[in-house]
This record gives C-alpha cells, sequence and structure tokens, in this order.
C-alpha cells in the first residue's frame, strides 16, 4: 500500500505543476462573468474599466446575453473594482475583486478564483486516478500482502473516490460550460457535501445490509444465549438505518437556508458517518475475499486456531469446523503432492477449560487418522495475536510456507494479525451457520477499528476538519 500511496502523492504533484503551469502560461489572468442588466445589452459599445490598471488591468470585454465576459490581468496585491459602461460613460454594474498572494484573482460574488476551472479538473483526475491505483492493487496485490489494513483502505475508500470523481466530473462540466449560471460557490456546496452525495448512492446497498443483519442476528439469538456480543448485529443494523434517516432529515432542509452551525454539524456528521461505512464496505469486501480463499498445497505448517470446546473435552461444532478444514487440506495436500504438512493446533488453558484447547484439538485430530508425528501443540496463547506469535516460534524455517484454519469470518483478522506477528500465511476458513457469520463478522470490524483507534482517529479528525471548514465557509 506504500508503493500506491506514494503514486497518488506523485501524481498531486504532477497535477499541481500541471495548474501553475497553466498560471504561468496565461499570465495569471482570470475571466470574470459580470451579470448585467437587459438595458446594456443594446447595440451601443460597452467597456470595463478598472479603479486602479496598475493593480488589476481589464484586457477585454465581451457581452453574451445577459452577462459580460472579461479578462483580467493582476499586477499587485490588493483590492480593485471593475466597471462596465455603456458608450455614454454610464456605469451598468460593477464588481469588487480581490488580488491575493502568488498573483491570484478573487471573485467574492461567484467563489472564481484564478484557474478554477483548471484546478476543477486536475481535482477531478485526482480522484479518478486514485480510485483507478487503489482498485489495480486491491487486485494484483499477492496474499502475503493482502492481510493489512491497507487492503481496507483501498476496498472501502476506492468506491468513495471513484463516486467523488464521478461527482467532480459533473461540477466541473457544468462551471465549464455554463459559468456564468453555475459559478464556483455552487460547485463548492457540491464538493462540501460529497460525504451526503455518497450517502444517498450507497442508502439502498446499506439498508439491505443492516435489515440483512438484524435478520441474521434475531435469528442468532435463537440459538444462542442472549449476551452483548450476541447482539451486536442488531445494534449495528440500527445505528446504520438511524443514521441514513438523520441524515435525510438534515439534508432535507437543503432547500432553504440553514445556519452556520446546521451546515458544519450536517458536514461533520455525514464525513463521520461515510468514512466508517468505507471501513465496513472495505473490510466486507476483504473478508468475503480472504474467506473464499484456497491457499495452493504447498504448505508446511498449518496452524489451528482455538476457541472455547465443551466441559466433556469434546469440540464445539464452531471449533470442530476448524480443525476439520485443516484436516481435509491436509489430506488433500497430501494426496496430490505427498507432502505432509505439520500441524499445529494452537490455543491455552482458559481459567474454566480442564485442559488446553490445543490438547482438546489434538485429541481430536489423532482420533480422525492423523498420524502424531504429524502434530506438533502450542498451548501458551490466550488470543489470536499469541497463536500466530507463538506458532511462528516453534516454525524453524524461516522461509517455511504456512496455513492457518479458523472460521470464515475469521480469516481476514486473523491474518492481519499473523502479519503483525511477523507471520506471512494464508488462511483456510471453514463454514458456519448463516445466522452466525453477520454478526461474527461485525465482531471482526469493530476489533479491527479498535486496534488501530488512535490511527483511526487522527484520519478522521483530519477529513472532518477538511469538510467543516469548508461546511463553515460556505454557510
Amino acid at each position: 500500500m506504500k508503493g500506491v500511496i506514494r503514486q497518488i502523492l506523485a501524481l498531486a504533484a504532477l497535477l499541481l505543476v500541471v495548474c501553475v503551469a497553466y498560471r504561468w502560461i496565461t499570465g495569471n489572468r482570470y475571466t470574470s462573468y459580470m451579470s448585467l442588466p437587459a438595458a446594456s445589452t443594446d447595440a451601443r459599445p460597452v467597456n470595463a474599466v478598472s479603479d486602479d490598471p496598475r493593480r488589476l488591468q481589464a484586457e477585454s470585454l465581451e457581452v453574451r446575453d445577459r452577462y459580460a465576459r472579461i479578462r483580467l490581468r493582476p499586477w499587485q496585491m490588493g483590492e480593485s473594482s471593475v466597471r462596465v459602461v455603456n458608450g455614454a460613460g454610464t456605469e451598468v454594474a460593477e464588481q469588487s475583486f480581490r488580488v491575493g498572494p502568488f498573483m491570484t484573482v478573487y471573485d467574492p460574488s461567484t467563489g472564481g478564483f484564478t484557474g478554477d476551472s483548471v484546478v476543477m479538473l486536475a481535482f477531478t483526475v485526482f480522484c479518478f486516478a486514485s480510485a483507478f491505483l487503489m482498485i489495480r492493487w486491491f487486485f494484483s496485490v499477492g496474499w502475503r500482502e493482502f492481510y493489512s489494513y491497507g487492503t481496507i483502505y483501498a476496498a472501502g475508500f476506492s468506491i468513495f473516490a471513484l463516486l467523488t470523481g464521478l461527482l467532480m466530473a459533473y461540477v466541473s462540466a457544468r462551471h465549464i460550460l455554463h459559468p456564468s449560471e453555475y459559478r464556483m460557490l455552487n460547485a463548492y456546496r457540491e464538493i462540501s457535501r460529497a460525504s451526503w452525495h455518497f450517502m444517498v448512492v450507497t442508502a439502498p446497498l446499506m439498508l439491505v445490509f443492516a435489515l440483512a443483519m438484524i435478520v441474521s442476528n434475531i435469528e442468532l439469538l435463537r440459538h444462542e444465549k442472549p449476551r452483548f456480543r450476541n447482539a451486536l448485529g442488531i445494534m449495528a443494523g440500527t445505528l446504520i438505518i438511524v443514521g441514513e434517516g438523520l441524515a435525510w432529515m438534515m439534508y432535507g432542509q437543503s432547500a432553504r437556508p440553514v445556519s452556520r452551525l446546521l451546515e458544519i454539524f450536517r458536514g461533520t456528521y455525514a464525513t463521520v458517518f461515510v468514512y466508517f461505512e468505507c471501513m465496513l464496505i472495505g473490510a466486507i469486501i476483504c473478508g468475503v475475499k480472504a474467506a473464499k480463499h484456497r491457499p495452493s498445497c504447498d504448505r508446511d505448517y498449518i496452524i489451528i486456531l482455538g476457541c472455547r470446546f465443551r466441559k466433556d473435552g469434546t469440540l464445539t461444532p464452531l471449533l470442530r469446523g476448524r480443525v476439520d478444514a485443516a484436516i481435509a487440506f491436509w489430506r488433500e495436500q497430501l494426496a496430490t503432492t505427498g507432502k505432509s504438512a505439520l500441524l499445529i493446533p494452537s490455543g491455552g488453558q482458559g481459567d474454566d477449560e480442564a485442559m488446553p484447547e490445543a490438547e482438546a484439538m489434538r485429541r481430536y485430530i489423532l482420533s480422525q487418522g492423523v498420524p502424531e508425528e504429524a502434530v506438533r501443540v502450542e498451548a501458551r496463547s490466550r488470543n489470536t495475536f499469541q497463536n500466530m506469535a507463538y506458532s511462528r516460534d516453534m516454525i524453524d524455517n524461516a522461509d517455511a510456507r504456512i496455513a492457518y484454519a479458523t472460521t470464515n469470518y475469521h480469516v481476514f483478522r486473523s491474518g492481519v494479525w499473523a502479519s503483525l506477528a511477523g507471520l506471512s500465511a494464508e488462511g483456510i476458513g471453514s463454514r458456519t451457520k448463516w445466522w452466525f457469520w453477520p454478526n461474527a463478522f461485525m465482531r471482526e470490524c469493530l476489533g479491527l477499528l479498535k486496534n488501530r483507534w488512535k490511527q483511526e482517529t487522527a484520519a478522521l479528525a483530519a477529513l472532518v476538519g477538511f469538510f467543516a471548514l469548508l461546511s463553515s465557509a460556505l454557510a
């Protein structure tokens, strides 16, 4: 992912150079579209006159329908105004401008500035190119790098970049084709609402996902104990539905002016919602891809991630599914390549467990006809990270090809933990009941966010600050 970030930064630098070059070639000239009263569009000649030609010079004027197209060239920083007069010297329109640093002409009445159309086109290209680079990387990255937060960002935020690019293309086209009608202030307003537009486009998908998660969670509660962790799907689905509804209520007031505070709150709210939406979308895409992946049959080691077992020492369906998946892969590899992998059941002993989880798995593995020499127990670990770290310590060959077996919803997160533990491994997912998967996967998403809450908070704060400032400026 670092390579993609470097490419995106290089692209941003290149587009910045293009914008600067355009301004240099055009001498920082700015084209103003000043509205005119109907009486000024008669056949009599009109002129554009600057009150201080040494600061801002009106080079040309062209009257079109109900507006004057004036070409301005800056010379010095400061305020200046331009008047449109008819042949009799009567003023028919006046507009103030500001010449800022780097000889940038700014038009307060329209929000336009020197090179605004080129900047918008450059930003459009940036959005589309960023989406392309992230999508290309996502589909080309090897499995050694796939289990990372970078793939979540690439999968989720590439969709946001793509839809924002489409929005920018629409806004840019309207401004370039009809500059006198669709002003930069209109463009700013649409850009500041990029998160809201994303919510509108993805709302049907999110609502269907939320309802499906609630239904599956209700079914889960019919089979499992009513605990907090078993109700996460209902809570998350409800939050999504309520969150979408609140956004529609707030932005439904867009037909009339709103206060600066409300505009800031709307922008902040939509940004926060979309940030977590993109993370959720990215996690779902990565989770499904990881769960469907099947490693090649050339593994040296197969780690089996443990979980709770029954008091009599037998495996629960969830744990048995993991072990069965590992044994099935072990047998398939042995039959197709003749290579016997070493199975490593991994899991320590809980306070209320009669033996380590790894020992319970070992007994089951041996009962399935696997020779004892093909099994090595790791019985110290208490969580997934330790599963990977302690199993890594038992592997002698640094170049060993490793797989791990766990439940399908847990494959991607386990791969992330393996990476963090310095272990390069590919996952084998065992199936689980349909009503168990969504709720468990939601726990996985929350776990991924919890592991990097500082970084996620910093990134979210930066996005919120940008869109809040933009919303505040336009209120």
